[in-house]
């Protein structure tokens, strides 16, 4: 059973290696592996391209958009100037494309980022943006042999479609069997109390509309198809 630690990424004793310094669970390993061999199979280098992302390092990306410090996009993945925004307009602007620290799927170690750098063109840097894996993007061909193949080996996008909370996301991959566990265990009662005594951005805001922000951008996902 996963534990809270766990589930907020300030524990990472649940994960195994999967290729460099990503990390899934063991049994996401496994599928993923699985399902790499068959992309293989049929002309595909699937890759992450990102997996656990801990805490500090998801406290570190929303504080630092939060301040002006990092790139906020809009829907269009172009950037913001929240010079002018107030705490809630910054707090959703970030929340279209990264979770609140603590609250990211990514800390479950069921959930990755793919790509395949065989179909990334010589000198492009992978931008992890809808438009690279869409209709007449160069990772498309990959997106459609995973839409076809995906759910045979447990995964599935939680981000496919854009319904008015996160962003589509055509990279994101989820291991339905394990993440649905860490889906009903994460409340917004569990996550005040992880961020008790953290320095947490937007803190006062957020922490008074989180149930309207977990119904917004946390539950509202697609399903299994």
């Amino acid at each position: 059973m996963i534990t809270t630690a766990m589930l907020t990424g300030q524990s990472d004793a649940h994960l195994t290696p999967l290729s460099g310094n990503h990390r899934l669970q063991a049994e996401a390993v496994l599928a993923f592996l699985a399902m790499q061999a068959a992309a293989k199979t049929a002309g595909f280098n699937l890759q992450p391209a990102s997996t656990f992302r801990d805490f500090s390092r998801q406290q570190t990306i929303w504080n630092e958009k939060f301040n002006g410090l990092r790139p906020v996009m809009d829907a269009m993945s172009q950037p913001l100037d929240i010079t002018d925004f107030d705490d809630q307009q910054r707090c959703c602007a970030i929340l279209r494309w990264s979770a609140m620290p603590g609250a990211s799927r990514h800390h479950w170690g069921t959930d990755l980022d793919i790509y395949d750098p065989d179909l990334l063109p010589i000198g492009q840097k992978l931008q992890l943006e809808p438009w690279e894996y869409e209709e007449n993007g160069y990772f498309y061909p990959l997106t459609r042999w995973l839409t076809a193949n995906m759910n045979t080996y447990g995964f599935y996008r939680p981000f496919t479609d854009d319904k008015g909370g996160v962003a589509a996301e055509p990279w994101h991959l989820s291991y339905y069997p394990l993440a649905q566990q860490a889906e009903h265990m994460l409340t917004p009662e569990l996550l005040l109390s992880v961020w008790k005594d953290k320095d947490i951005a937007g803190y006062a805001w957020l922490s008074s509309h989180l149930e309207q922000i977990f119904e917004r951008y946390i539950s509202n996902i697609d399903g299994v198809s």
